[in-house]
């Protein structure tokens, strides 16, 4: 097995796991350092057993290059092939019938892979679509985007989509697109933290609360009041901010029927957010958002390319609160999506 393929698969495994990022990326660092060596380097290393002299390379990647230049599949990869698979529940049918996935990160702000490799992991799932949303300017722990950042990003985008139109169309992959978009934080009175002019351009905005998540229940209810009812502001994002993982977070206070009620009127979607720390909002509130005739987006969050693979966990609370496939918005087309947007 190529050694620098294994260790970038085991990278997306850890991610998939939910693993801390300094564990996948020691084996990416330890793939860039064996993708750059001279022409037969590696394996003089290995017969010299001296791969661990090299800068990023340990006694655990060494031995997953050693494996794979020996020509067999790593066994720390077996095992993590066995063991991070995701399980298929009830939303496996809705999983199905997903074409995009509307919330996602790159290194651009706090994720941990640049655009078109996140890109091109959604594609390789079989999306259709992925929008990025990169966090906006206040949160600055997570690299947030300037307007001026964001505008250079938009180019970006562009520039990588003219390569997956070319790459469809010589028949090299299938159709595939990257919808521009933005995390924008929820200011404290209810503004959104990026430029209103900005916004207006981009294709999909998920607006989030990441300050003050402890803010008494009734300004907290009129914050996320105004941003639903935003014309800038298309989905809801991880409502509650809570976290059920380890020491955990609680929940973000808020009257649910005044917000949800806001996002149905104004046409915001509300975000099932599948990242398994967060599974916002709990069964309870989707309930309420349901009934209350909502329209939702199943979302991963992704901050690497093994998380992509987490809308699973979104779909199963989906189906088992019995809502309907036309009711997410990402069971649609990509121009379809942009419709509804539009509407």
């Amino acid at each position: 097995m190529d050694p620098v393929e294994a260790l970038e698969r085991i990278a997306y495994l850890l991610d998939r796991a939910r693993e801390k990022a300094f564990r996948p990326r020691a084996y990416l660092r330890a793939a860039d350092v064996v993708r750059a060596l001279p022409a037969g380097e590696l394996e003089r290393r290995v017969a010299d057993g001296t791969l661990t002299d090299l800068e990023h390379i340990g006694p655990k990647t060494a031995a997953v290059i050693t494996e794979a230049v020996a020509g067999g599949v790593p066994e720390y990869l077996t095992a993590l092939e066995e063991t991070t698979g995701i399980r298929a529940g009830a939303g496996d049918e809705l999983v199905r019938l997903l074409r995009g996935d509307c919330h996602t990160h790159s290194t651009w702000s706090d994720g941990g892979a640049d655009i078109d490799t996140m890109a091109r992991a959604a594609r390789s799932l079989g999306r259709e679509y992925v929008v990025l949303t990169d966090h906006s300017p206040r949160l600055t722990i997570a690299n947030g985007l300037t307007a001026d950042r964001l505008r250079e990003q938009l180019e970006v985008v562009a520039s990588l989509n003219d390569t997956y139109a070319s790459e469809a169309a010589g028949g090299l992959a299938e159709p595939f697109q990257i919808l521009t978009g933005i995390e924008v934080d929820i200011l404290d009175d209810g503004s959104l933290d990026q430029d209103p002019g900005l916004l207006a351009e981009l294709d999909i905005v998920v607006a989030s609360v990441h300050s003050k998540l402890r803010m008494e229940r009734t300004p907290m209810t009129r914050r996320m009041c105004v941003a639903a009812a935003s014309p800038h502001v298309d989905i809801l994002g991880h409502c509650t901010g809570r976290i059920v993982v380890g020491k955990g977070r609680p929940e973000s206070l808020f009257d649910p029927e005044l917000v949800f009620h806001a996002c149905e009127q104004f046409g915001t979607a509300v975000e099932i957010n599948s990242r398994p720390e967060r599974l916002d909002p709990p069964r309870r509130l989707l309930d309420i958002a349901h009934e209350m005739g909502c329209a939702f987006s199943i979302d991963t969050d992704a901050h690497a390319p093994g998380q992509l693979e987490w809308l699973p966990y979104g779909a199963d609370r989906a189906a088992e609160a019995g809502i309907a496939p036309d009711r997410i918005i990402n069971t649609r087309s990509a121009d379809d999506l942009l419709a509804w947007r539009a509407g």
